[in-house]
């Protein structure tokens, strides 16, 4: 067994054992979140692995109780008054996204614990992803005034019904059972056995697929949704957020609360009309579009996206979003414009706009994609076809 690292403080570890490939999100006191560092080490491992005729097998797991808690938002607020601080970091990480979703080897996320926003990314598109009772996805982003960003535009929109516009704007959480059940993950794991797993893996010294899977399953459990899983609610999900305007959405939501045993969308109908508008509209309008992108095309959005909200051209939300939420602590954001009904339509359509052709995302347009709507074979879409 070879380690790559250099050491036990590096944030990503490379291992190499015979025809395996082990990576450890390493920074488990920061809940693994992903900085430059990160990002430039993963992308390091996963292309030089993918030329490597010896490699057949890669295997991505976080350290201590979280996989990873998404982007390091202190690095975006700190590089808020200089302009373009991290346009290297997000142009590397979005086409990490498109390299991940197109990979030629087997890949496995052993995704025990927190998987938020764009540490999400490096789980749902490999072609095995393992969660267990202790996992936590969600993708969060609209509340503080950014976007679903990481390749969750594609993928939410994907999802059966409206799911993916609830999970954008709500940022609302699925336990590892609900994300096998809808297809964001393929198999559920107790979290007991998911060092034995990894052993038997590696053991395997093979990516068949396969026996990659025959493996896994030894180990897997049975999911079954609790009678409360939001993943029960399609039906509500469905009528109130297949509406044109996030006002609506609300309007509707309001309307299906005050219904007898509705009493679970009280917190999450708080939550939403707490988020930032601006967020909310611009991530409404990324998931809708998404319907009819392709995954070049949602990467290519996002970026924009992502790069025309960090340069604040038209609000400066995400900053104060991210200054309430982890700089000062205090969940007090003060949102410019502060409701719905004044952020001005036009002036969402400006981050939106294609940049300049140097300035763009540049990824391959025709690779072959990973994540293709597993959900279309989960116990989740089953018991749907079954009503």
């Amino acid at each position: 067994m070879a380690q790559v690292g250099s050491s036990n403080e590096e944030v990503v570890l490379g291992e190499e054992i015979e025809h395996v490939r082990l990576i450890t999100l390493n920074r488990p006191r920061q809940l693994n979140v992903i900085s430059s560092r990160v990002v430039s080490l993963l992308a390091e491992y996963l292309e030089k692995w993918e030329k490597d005729d010896k490699v057949e097998l890669v295997l991505i797991k976080g350290a201590g109780r979280a996989f990873s808690a998404g982007g390091d938002l202190k690095m975006f607020y700190d590089g808020r008054t200089e302009k373009d601080s991290c346009l290297e970091v997000v142009y590397r990480m979005y086409w990490l996204c498109n390299h991940i979703h197109t990979y030629k080897k087997t890949q496995v996320a052993l995704a025990h614990g927190i998987s938020m926003g764009g540490g999400a990314s490096l789980m749902v598109p490999l072609k095995f992803s393992v969660v267990t009772e202790k996992t936590v996805f969600s993708t969060p982003e609209a509340s503080i005034g950014f976007h679903t960003d990481c390749g969750f535009s594609y993928i939410h929109s994907r999802l059966p019904g409206h799911l993916g516009e609830y999970l954008a704007l709500t940022g609302a959480r699925l336990s590892g059972k609900e994300l096998v059940a809808a297809g964001l993950a393929t198999h559920f794991v107790p979290s007991e056995k998911m060092p034995e797993l990894e052993k038997r893996l590696v053991s395997l010294n093979s990516g068949n697929a396969d026996a990659v899977k025959s493996a896994i399953e030894e180990f897997s459990a049975e999911v079954k949704l609790d009678e409360e899983s939001v993943l029960n609610k399609q039906s509500i999900i469905d009528e109130c957020f297949s509406k044109d305007t996030v006002a609506e959405i609300i309007e509707s939501f309001e309307v299906e609360a005050r219904k007898e045993g509705n009493g679970w969308i009280g917190p999450v109908l708080k939550g939403l009309k707490r988020s930032s508008p601006t967020g909310l509209k611009m991530t409404l309008r990324s998931i809708r579009e998404g319907r009819k992108q392709s995954l070049p095309e949602c990467l290519k959005k996002e970026f924009r996206l992502t790069i025309s909200i960090l340069r604040s051209t038209i609000s400066t939300d995400v900053y104060e979003g991210i200054r309430a939420l982890t700089i000062d602590k205090d969940n007090s954001p003060k949102w410019d414009p502060p409701s719905l009904d004044k952020v001005d339509d036009k002036k969402v359509d400006l981050v939106f706009q294609p940049f300049k052709e140097d300035l763009e995302l540049r990824i391959p347009e025709k690779e072959e994609r990973r994540w293709d709507g597993k959900y279309e074979n989960s116990a989740y879409a089953i018991l749907k076809a079954r009503e």
